[in-house]
């Protein structure tokens, strides 16, 4: 399942090799390099990112909309995880309270009931203090169209800020989603009718697959106004989504959107990196938003602490994190979802496709 909240050894960061020419996405290395240091990629800051910093949060611009969102975002998946319904809307209503306004869900999270907790958080007027994203799997007009329904009902909303098209993790997705009768179909009659205001996908597989919805979507006149992908401290290492996505959405102003900054905390398990640490990996690169599964206080304490204390990494500093977690992250073993089927809900879940 790609629960973005749930939260590479090869060539070191700078390092990587490009082929000659292009790459699948039309970006020359010459390309590459200039967004790599315009966006200090290779520099270790992220100028421009930290545009605001406010009671100890960071508020950063996603992309070409303009939008003010926090640097941290509360990943929906683990929100359904509390048995308590009300410790999860406290949990959402205390991280509101706190700074957070990006505000992550999917509609197959918890068959629905992540969005029916949200829903519930998200009144007395919370709603107007965040910034709502959903996502549905739906790839024909009629399943996609039926899922952004069913997620404004959970939701206890009448407009949805962001809505991507979840789990790209197969080569066909992006046809299916742009052929005739597709999802981008649904979404588009959606934003004209102001049910939904921005439109993005998501996926955890392979950054060649991402680079191939871009591609598609450049065919059909089409440019997403925010992209989700993992983005961690393996990696950097393996199946790069750093290396080979991040460059192309800062030169199209796309909002980036990191998630498994800990891989659901497989990543914790190689002992090469803490928490915080990873947390603060990710803000360093040019992410709007680190989203990340919160489903206990001190979890949430854990995202903001790591945000109070954030500062711009020196290039000797990610180096030698890069060079601890090489070792570890070579084969991918750290990132199952890469890897394996574990985290692929549509491919247990065919129907949720269309």
């Amino acid at each position: 399942m790609d629960a973005s909240d749930h939260d590479t050894a090869s060539r070191r960061l700078g390092e990587r090799e490009e082929p000659r020419g292009q790459t699948g996405s039309g970006v020359t290395r010459r390309d590459f390099l200039k967004a790599a240091v315009a966006t200090g990629l290779f520099a270790g800051s992220v100028p421009g990112w930290a545009a605001e910093s406010e009671g100890g949060m960071l508020y950063r611009r996603l992309g070409r909309t303009g939008e003010k969102v926090s640097a941290i975002g509360l990943g929906g998946y683990h929100i359904g995880n509390p048995r308590d319904e009300q410790e999860a809307i406290r949990i959402i209503r205390s991280a509101i309270d706190r700074g957070i306004t990006f505000m992550d869900n999917c509609w197959d999270y918890h068959d629905g009931n992540s969005e029916v907790r949200m829903g519930k958080g998200l009144q007395d007027g919370y709603r107007k203090k965040v910034f709502l994203m959903t996502k549905i799997d739906g790839q024909t007009k009629a399943s996609a169209a039926r899922q952004i329904e069913e997620s404004l009902r959970r939701l206890q909303t009448d407009r949805i800020d962001l809505l991507q098209f979840h789990e790209i993790i197969r080569m066909a997705d992006p046809d299916r989603i742009f052929a005739a009768g597709g999802a981008a179909e649904a979404a588009l009659e959606a934003k004209k009718a102001g049910k939904i205001r921005y439109i993005g996908f998501t996926g955890h597989k392979d950054p060649d697959i991402h680079l191939r919805m871009l591609a598609v979507a450049g065919e059909h006149k089409f440019r997403f106004d925010a992209v989700q992908m993992p983005l961690n401290v393996m990696d950097a290492h393996f199946r790069s989504f750093e290396h080979k996505v991040v460059p192309v959405l800062v030169k199209e102003d796309i909002g980036v959107l990191g998630m498994k900054s800990m891989g659901s905390g497989v990543i914790l398990q190689s002992k090469t990196a803490q928490p915080i640490e990873c947390l603060q990996y990710a803000l360093n690169l040019p992410t709007s938003v680190v989203i990340t599964g919160i489903d206990r206080m001190e979890i949430l304490d854990q995202a903001l602490e790591a945000t109070r204390t954030f500062k711009p990494m020196s290039k000797e500093t990610v180096s030698a994190l890069l060079a601890r977690t090489a070792e570890a992250a070579g084969a991918g073993q750290y990132e199952p979802f890469k890897t394996t089927a574990g985290f692929d809900g549509t491919a247990h879940n065919p129907q949720w496709l269309g």
